[in-house]
């Protein structure tokens, strides 16, 4: 029986290898094949003519190379036929479509050849994203492939896939719009896409009878077939993924993939352990695998062909998807000097790309933290983000804590890591680190590496977490507590990310951690954006503000330390401050702005001169409100924004 583990292994004396051809390679006169398996003493091709079912009707040994390469060709036009590999290192393992595989039939069985020529939509040649001078200029919403579009009130034809994005016309029953049109109509700038690589626990033979966010990776260049129309042609999946990255980036959206290379969903019986067993991991001193991810398993990503593979991979999905940027799950448990190295290769490419990542792992690791891109080495990863969870927690209390309270819940005594984020989690004169409870100093070197949201796909949503903190208050107040959180989220400096359906007070019926719930309880319902519109025009408004004043979105740590100055005297419950918009090109000279989280009405003495009121809890008007002088009330759980007024 196999021994798996690896205590008796170095794994650094493994060749590596520099080309850029491993996996399987159509053309019209021949299919070349060529994969890593340095360890193997035998290599099995079979081809099979369904993805799913069958014998093989063809089976070739490939050929011993340098390097731990293996490779053959196959004279003819194969294309449409399906592969799988069998390695024998000393015995045989299971069969599998490789690590590479970039198309595969139903459920990841078998790789299928293909023409990448015949998957590529109309003009796609043209395709390209929007780019912009600073991070800081993007309003990022993350959301589902299946939820997007999946309710009955959606008014989409293709619910739950990806031609779901590409559907434009389409109204909820009330009359709202939905899908990219609500995108647009919002204003956001990227679209965040939960994974969409092949992951393991959805059959895509029968897609809806389960659901799953997709952190079970299976194949990493390939695409999830339950979002296709057709989860047997593999290609299916990649003209549709196609189509949908084309229709967002002709509405001038970008999109951002949720990648998962810190684990995958099998642990022995994975791609990787079938090709080289234990090289892609890494294990306990007892050799078996450690499990920083929380999930059986952690990627060793500092390893040479490790680190070659995630970035091969991702440069793929830059090439031949278009794709704009990366989120990488459980970023904390990369190594940092992987991160640098995807950021070198990736500008190579494109420097608009944009890569952030959650800056934390769910345990405990043999690779040492000072080692790791955990949130507090994102300053040593120059234009790679971190998720600041810190401004999550004071905005609405703890995640795992459904009680817990924060400023926008009416919690006291949270200014200071209200001011964390505000700033951007950069190194403020005025920020009292020694006040914050999760952090003890600044982690971020420039604004771009923060990415200030209060809710997302992990946890409660903004609106249950608030529903379960304050049981007795009303809808009417809670919207007024998720307008505060939106303002503060969209006006602070770095870069701000939404939970897909803040903007209408999305909920999930109180789930906590909905990762393979029902579409009854994931799908986006709709019919709230009618009901709660007045909280949609609100977030409207506020990403318009955003991208019309760049006081709001500074590029640099220099700019905000020194055109944004915490001026007014310290009062529980309440953050103010003032921005200096002339000297960053602002069409405002000088912005106040006041968040009261109290349950009583604050009044605050103002700098000198006339204001303009451009902003409460209730609505957004640049052109001004009132005109204001000495102080303002402000009201309970509300916000005032303020503009020095010409004649001022």
């Amino acid at each position: 029986m196999r021994n798996w583990k690896f205590n008796h292994i170095d794994f650094s004396t493994y060749p590596g290898y520099e080309g850029k051809d491993l996996g399987v390679f159509w053309s019209p006169e021949k299919t070349t094949i060529k994969i890593w398996a340095p360890t193997a003493k035998m290599v099995e091709l079979r081809l099979y003519k369904d993805g799913v079912r069958g014998e093989a009707y063809h089976k070739t040994n490939l050929q011993k190379k340098e390097k731990g390469i293996w490779d053959t060709v196959l004279t003819g036009d194969y294309e449409g036929k399906f592969y799988t590999f069998k390695v024998n290192d000393g015995e045989w393992l299971e069969e599998v479509p490789g690590i590479y595989a970039r198309c595969v039939g139903a459920n990841g069985l078998r790789g299928m050849i293909y023409n990448p020529n015949t998957t590529n939509p109309e003009n796609w040649v043209y395709d390209n994203g929007p780019r912009y001078k600073s991070f800081t200029e993007a309003v990022i919403y993350e959301t589902h492939v299946r939820d997007f579009s999946i309710a009955k009130n959606s008014g989409i034809e293709n619910k739950g896939k990806f031609l779901g994005f590409t559907e434009e016309g389409t109204r909820s029953p009330e009359g709202v719009k939905t899908g990219i049109d609500h995108l647009k109509e919002l204003g956001i700038t990227h679209v965040h896409l939960l994974p969409v690589n092949d992951f393991v626990t959805v059959d895509e033979e029968k897609p809806l009878e389960k659901y799953n966010w997709g952190y079970d990776p299976m194949h990493y260049n390939a695409l999830e077939g339950s979002y296709a129309t057709d989860a047997y042609d593999g290609r299916k999946r990649i003209v549709e993924f196609k189509e949908l990255v084309k229709a967002l980036h002709a509405s001038g959206i970008g999109v951002i993939l949720d990648v998962v290379f810190n684990h995958t969903y099998y642990a022995k019986e994975s791609v990787f352990n079938q090709i080289v067993p234990g090289y892609f991991y890494r294990q306990k001193e007892d050799g078996s695998f450690s499990n920083a991810s929380g999930c059986g398993n952690e990627v060793a990503s500092e390893r040479e062909m490790v680190r070659k593979y995630i970035i091969d991979t991702l440069k793929y999905w830059v090439e031949e998807f278009h794709v704009d940027g990366f989120r990488f799950d459980l970023m904390g448990i990369h190594d940092i000097k992987t991160m640098q190295e995807i950021r070198k290769s990736l500008n190579k490419i494109d420097h608009g790309l944009f890569l952030y990542g959650e800056g934390w792992a769910a345990d405990q690791s043999p690779m040492p933290e000072s080692k790791r891109a955990v949130k507090r080495n994102t300053s040593a990863m120059r234009k790679i983000a971190s998720f600041n969870d810190d401004f999550r927690d004071a905005l609405k209390g703890n995640h795992g804590d459904k009680k817990s309270k924060g400023f926008v819940s009416g919690l006291g005594l949270r200014e200071e890591a209200i001011k964390f984020g505000i700033t951007a989690a950069i190194h403020h004169p005025q920020v009292n680190y020694g006040y914050i409870e999760t952090v003890q100093s600044a982690w971020a070197a420039e604004p771009d590496q923060c990415i200030n949201y209060v809710s997302c796909h992990d946890n409660y949503t903004l609106w249950d977490k608030l529903k379960q903190s304050l049981p007795k208050v009303s809808n009417e107040e809670l919207q007024k507590r998720v307008k505060l959180a939106g303002a503060l989220v969209l006006t602070s400096q770095g870069v701000p990310l939404l939970h897909a359906g803040v903007d209408f007070c999305r909920t999930k019926g109180g789930n906590g951690n909905s990762y393979k719930s029902p579409d009854s309880v994931n799908q986006i319902d709709w019919s709230r954006k009618n009901e709660f519109i007045d909280v949609f025009e609100y977030f409207q408004k506020l990403i318009q503000l955003r991208k019309n004043h760049p006081a709001f979105r500074m590029t640099t740590a220099d700019s905000i330390r020194r055109d944004l100055n915490f001026c007014t005297e310290y009062q529980v419950g309440v953050v103010s401050y003032c921005l200096d918009g002339k000297s960053v090109g602002d069409s405002w000279s000088k912005i106040f702005l006041i968040f009261n989280g109290n349950k009583v009405e604050v009044e605050i003495p103002l700098p000198e001169g006339n204001y303009s009121v451009v902003a409460d809890a209730i609505s957004i008007n640049e052109e001004g409100m009132e005109i204001v002088e000495q102080s303002v009330r402000v009201d309970p759980v509300s916000l005032k924004i303020l503009v020095q007024a010409e004649n001022g």
